[in-house]
């Protein structure tokens, strides 16, 4: 693929890739009412497709490999509990993305940002570390949830967390790192 097609890719790639996996633990919980676990297993493998397509960085290019390979077992084993490992996938990659930051910086949150701040001062940089720690533990705690369900909780239990629970406390979490964040900025300078 040429440069600029990939580009062309990126964005609708992107945006087809948010709605399957916003969306991924409704379409697991109804299709399991109607298809065999191999059928829901094509949803995996579009996803991976997408992944690789949309961010072609090695992070996420393994990220791509990972969910190809659970749907590759769902699939040959007609299995559901590769496809109810997603979200634990997810939140290991995110998490791992968040760490690496960490120790070849500027991290993850930093970057997010500079988007916005190009200039960061110094305290900023550091509060922008400790966010980026903050959202790291919060995929372990979320992953390991996740990955609790799949294993023992009933498919509508997981489809819950996976699909509603765990949205909600990203929101609750980007709600107080905001509130957080507006204290930081009205201390005084150092």
């Amino acid at each position: 693929m040429n440069p600029a097609a990939g580009q062309r890719w990126r964005r609708p790639g992107a945006l087809v890739l948010a709605g399957l996996t916003l969306a991924y633990p409704l379409i697991v919980y109804l299709g399991l009412q109607r298809f065999e676990p191999r059928m829901l297993a094509v949803v995996l493998f579009l996803i991976a497709a997408t992944r690789a397509l949309a961010t072609p960085q090695p992070i996420w290019l393994a990220a791509a490999a990972g969910i190809g390979l659970l749907a590759l077992v769902a699939t040959l084993g007609n299995a559901v509990l590769p496809l109810k490992l997603y979200p634990v996938l997810v939140n290991a990659v995110l998490c791992a993305v968040f760490l690496v930051s960490l120790w070849r910086p500027p991290s993850a949150i930093e970057r997010l940002a500079r988007l916005r701040e190009p200039d960061l001062p110094p305290r900023a940089v550091r509060y922008t570390r400790r966010v980026t720690w903050v959202w790291a533990g919060f995929f372990v705690l979320n992953g390991s949830i996740a990955l609790t369900t799949a294993l023992w909780a009933s498919d509508a239990v997981w489809s819950l967390y996976n699909g509603l629970v765990a949205y909600a406390l990203i929101g609750l979490v980007f709600g107080i790192e905001w509130l957080v964040r507006q204290r930081v900025r009205a201390l005084p300078d150092e």
